[in-house]
Formats: C-alpha cells, structure tokens, sequence
C-alpha cells in the first residue's frame, strides 16, 4: 500500500497540482496586495475617501439611531439590506479582475516572446535532426511509390 501511495504521489498530475496551488497562493498576494496597496488607496483619492461598505437600509421595524455602524445596527437585532457592503464586493471584483487580466497579459506577452526567440534559435540553427530525419523518410517513401 505504501508503494502504491508512493507511486500516487509521484505521478506528474499531483505533483503539477501542488505546484499550481503553490504558485495560485503566492499569485493571491500578489494580486490581494496590489489592489489593497496600489489601486484602492489611488480610487480612495479620487473618490476623496468615500466607503459605501458602512451603508445599509434597516427593513424590519427595529429602531436604529441615524449613524448606527453596519455591525451595531447588527446586533441590535435589526434586519439590514447592507447595499453598501455588497456594492464594495462588487467594486472590489472588478478591480481585481482588472489586475488579473493585465498580469495575465503581461505573461501571455513575456511567453509569446519567449517562443519568438526560440523559434529564431531554431531557424538559425538550421532543421532539428528530428526533422532531417522525417524529410528522408519522406523522400524515401516517395521513392518507393515511383518505382
């Protein structure tokens, strides 16, 4: 059994997931800091501070002093419709969205160029062996079909 949890473990699918999940995690950081320490503070300045995330409507009949905070109005046992925390997910979604779509980007271009310069390589070194060697089996069943 040990050698068969051995043999699990070792298959490429689980070793590529753990390493996803690794670098999913670090990429979370990034990206979580990167809104929270770049692009809030500057939506902050240009919206001069505004926070909708304290904004609620009460829908029962609980009374709640005007300028009640989200979480008193809360354990004060009112029924709150908290529009205004839901409004910040929502913000917060697309910026990070945003942020993952131009990461990505940034990737797909540092990739596209890596391919680029190693298809140069290639070319410059001339065909692979590989290729040589399907070009004369090419050549060679051509032969055969003329004959």
């Amino acid at each position: 059994m040990i050698k068969e949890f051995r043999d699990f473990i070792a298959k490429g699918n689980v070793m590529d997931m753990a390493v996803g999940i690794i670098v999913g995690a670090a990429f979370t950081a990034i990206v979580t800091s990167m809104v929270g320490d770049i692009i809030n503070p500057i939506i902050g300045i240009i919206t001069g501070g505004t926070d909708f995330s304290g904004n609620y409507l009460v829908l029962n009949g609980v009374e709640v002093a005007p300028g009640t905070s989200l979480n008193a109005a809360r354990d004060a046992g009112a029924n709150v419709f908290a529009w205004g925390s839901f409004l910040s997910a929502v913000i917060n979604f697309f910026i990070i969205a945003f942020v993952v779509f131009l990461l990505v980007k940034m990737v797909n271009r540092i990739k596209a160029a890596a391919i680029q310069t190693q298809k140069a390589e290639e070319s410059a070194a001339g065909p692979s062996q590989e290729a040589l060697l399907a070009e004369i089996r090419d050549l060679l069943a051509d032969q055969r079909n003329r004959a």
